[in-house]
């Protein structure tokens, strides 16, 4: 069954086949896969359109690597031969703890500004993902500039809370953990502090896609998908590693072999060609599962499960239906989330 509609790579063109109603994906897992190859080349496309945004935020963070390595290269010369060390270099050993926090804190605090004029180009990219991860068209550049119009203001306020948290997580570990030296239930609040920021880092899974998708405000959104990734959590923290594999690859490369230089210059390439791309449609992917189980069906006359093909509308003799792939939530409910309207401008 699989195979009926990976025959087709054009849609209506002379000599390809069209496709016909039983050939349309049963599943999300097979709408997924068929969108992706059908447009991986538009993700691309996409993903070079809006580099220009990233290249702030990638000066702050190759900036910082340099640093961090001259400041392990250095540890590495006192500790071969400390007795050749120079007065300079054996304070700055002894002070390497504090230099590893100032490099890290002012690299987080450069970085504000440079993840907040994201928020927009990420609002513009989810409306176009969105569509294509539907099977519904979208023009890369057209349709993206109208979603980054609309939304701005959303995507930058939540471009900038994502900028403002790796700093208060920080600045919060290092206050709270120094305090639990004196008392250990000060633990508890520095652990809060990196789950709040883990699951503000869930949920933009979400925030994006119902941000084009809805007519909300700012408070519903932010409210909406932090209950979507709470209820969602297994999945959604396992489609987050998924994309995080390649950086986590890399880093295990810098820790345990000579290779990390390579390593660093391939995630580099995979982000500037395609990374953004991918991962915004396969966030747009998941993210259409969950608002069909749990926002879509609360909105009247809202289309539920499109792009797949409606199993009462195939021929009778076609009756092996593959399971759904997108996995229930055990509660069934994800109560109580505000449920807003459909953009009535054809976006949603």
């Amino acid at each position: 069954m699989f195979g009926k509609f990976m025959n087709n790579y054009y849609y209506g063109k002379s000599g390809k086949g069209d496709y016909r109603k039983e050939d349309l994906p049963r599943n999300r897992m097979q709408l997924f896969w068929e969108m992706l190859r059908v447009r991986m080349s538009g993700l691309f496309r996409l993903n070079l359109m809006t580099i220009i945004a990233w290249i702030p935020l990638m000066v702050i963070v190759a900036q910082y690597i340099s640093n961090v390595y001259g400041l392990l290269g250095l540890i590495a010369e006192v500790d071969a031969d400390r007795a050749a060390a120079t007065a300079e270099q054996l304070e700055m050993y002894a002070q390497s703890a504090d230099l590893f926090y100032s490099f890290t804190f002012m690299s987080l605090l450069y970085a504000i500004p440079a993840i907040a004029i994201i928020g927009p180009f990420q609002a513009g990219m989810a409306y176009v993902t969105r569509n294509w991860a539907r099977d519904e068209h979208a023009f890369a550049w057209s349709d993206f500039k109208d979603a980054f119009k609309e939304n701005w203001k959303q995507g930058l306020g939540v471009s900038t809370i994502t900028g403002i948290l790796p700093l208060l997580m920080l600045v919060s570990y290092r206050f709270y953990g120094t305090m639990a030296a004196d008392n250990v239930l000060f633990i508890i609040p520095q652990m809060l502090a990196l789950t709040v920021g883990g699951l503000w880092m869930l949920a933009l899974a979400f925030l994006y896609p119902m941000m084009v998708s809805y007519k909300v405000n700012f408070r519903t959104l932010l409210k909406n998908s932090l209950l979507l990734a709470v209820g969602r959590l297994p999945q959604v923290l396992g489609v987050r590693l998924v994309m995080l594999l390649p950086t986590i690859i890399v880093v295990l490369l810098l820790l345990f072999t000579p290779y990390g230089l390579y390593g660093m210059m391939a995630l580099a390439g995979y982000y500037l060609l395609i990374g953004n791309g991918l991962a915004r449609f396969v966030y747009a992917s998941f993210a259409n599962a969950v608002f069909d189980k749990f926002i879509n069906p609360h909105i009247e006359g809202a289309v539920v499960n499109r792009g797949i093909a409606d199993p009462d509308s195939l021929d009778d003799d076609d009756d092996e239906e593959e399971p759904d792939m997108e996995p229930s939530y055990p509660g069934g409910t994800l109560e109580p989330l505000d449920v807003p309207a459909e953009k009535a401008d054809g976006r949603a």
